[in-house]
């Protein structure tokens, strides 16, 4: 089954409780354990279970291949299965990150 998250470390994948969202950690403070919520709810730790349903089918919010940052840049997460809830990090909305450009070859 799921856990809660008792440490975010890079590479720890979690699941939504309320949608098919599922993510990858990527870059996680050491000195503290945000918590990563998903659709207003806590995120958990994902194993071989099934995904939640996402229930009516509706336009994904969280996509994914996308990477998700908070504000202060020391949580970011991989998107690895879309869903409809919005991903959060201590109480706060995170956003998507944009995409570095590559440099033109010529």
């Amino acid at each position: 089954m799921t856990s809660a998250v008792r440490e975010l470390r890079p590479g720890l994948q979690l699941a939504s409780t309320v949608c098919g969202v599922r993510v990858i950690v990527i870059r996680a403070p050491a000195d503290r354990i945000p918590q990563v919520t998903c659709g207003g709810e806590p995120m958990v730790v994902a194993d071989s279970a099934a995904p939640a349903s996402g229930g009516p089918a509706a336009k994904p919010v969280t996509l994914i291949g996308k990477r998700y940052t908070d504000a202060d840049g020391t949580v970011e997460l991989l998107c690895t299965a879309s869903g409809v809830g919005e991903l959060g990090c201590d109480g706060t909305p995170m956003t998507r990150k944009a995409a570095k450009a590559l440099p033109a070859s010529d």
